[in-house]
């Protein structure tokens, strides 16, 4: 049965989803039987305009890595029982918006320290976050 792995950050415009179009590329070519999605805690009020960061782009496309470039979505109840595993990429900012509006459901996600733009440039950040899938990609290989 294909694991599920859903990535959580603010607006679903920039963090998650690089995370969800690397770890489907590193996947894929380990042969894991996962997949990733991507959702947003609050879309409304990031004030984001398009689909996707000009900065996760750039950073795929280096690597060579097919980007959906679908509108931001919002996190539903569905998404999160339909995953095996949910990783927020903010533990500060995100776990007090999943226990906002998801109550429970901060007790089951796994919490990263990846800063959003305001805080990191996107070089250091989407760094970390490869790193971070690296290593999760290599956990779920070994399960």
């Amino acid at each position: 049965m294909t694991k599920r792995v859903l990535f959580l950050c603010t607006g679903n415009y920039y963090r998650s989803r690089y995370a969800e179009a690397l770890f489907n590329h590193l996947a894929k070519e380990a042969q894991l039987d996962a997949v990733a999605v991507s959702r947003g805690l609050k879309i409304d009020m990031t004030g984001l305009v398009g689909s996707v960061s000009k900065y996760t782009i750039a950073a795929l496309e280096s690597r060579g890595i097919h980007l959906d470039t679908r509108m931001p979505v919002p996190l539903t109840y569905g998404d999160l029982q339909k995953s095996n595993l949910v990783i927020a990429l903010k533990d500060e900012e995100h776990r007090p918006m999943i226990d906002a509006s998801f109550p429970g459901w901060s007790a089951r996600a796994i919490f990263w320290n990846v800063h959003d733009i305001d805080f990191s440039a996107p070089d250091v950040a989407l760094k970390e976050i490869e790193a971070n899938v690296r290593k999760l990609i290599d956990q779920i290989g070994h399960i």
